[in-house]
């Protein structure tokens, strides 16, 4: 299946973490969202996020060394652009903690919120 996901993580401290070439950052503890797409299958996208054990290649990969997924959405979609309409969509209402976050390849302001509610974050 081909689409969108966001992940809706929790930190449970605040933590200073380098993403990759990206640089070092400060993350407060909470709530965070991150939307990605995966165009050539959602479910093995998810899973290798889900993993503990694998190598560092995406930004979200350098964030979830600490941050724990409580849970997916997904929306099935044959088209990249929806991902940025998605992250344009929490842009609105939530904040950035690292600009240029997983949107290297758009022209997004970043692809990582941290979200003030705990709606999606239920175990699952």
């Amino acid at each position: 299946m081909k689409g969108q996901y966001i992940l809706y993580m929790v930190l449970d401290k605040e933590t200073t973490i380098t993403i990759g070439k990206l640089g070092t950052f400060q993350f407060q503890k909470g709530r965070y969202a991150y939307v990605g797409s995966a165009m050539n299958g959602i479910e093995q996208r998810v899973a290798r996020h889900k993993r503990k054990e694998k190598r560092l290649h995406w930004h979200i990969d350098y964030l979830l060394e600490h941050a724990e997924i409580k849970s997916v959405e997904t929306i099935m979609s044959s088209t990249k652009e929806n991902e940025c309409r998605l992250a344009r969509r929490f842009l609105k209402t939530h904040q950035i903690p690292v600009p240029g976050f997983g949107s290297s390849d758009c022209s997004c302001k970043s692809h990582l919120f941290k979200i003030k509610t705990s709606k999606n974050l239920k175990k699952g």
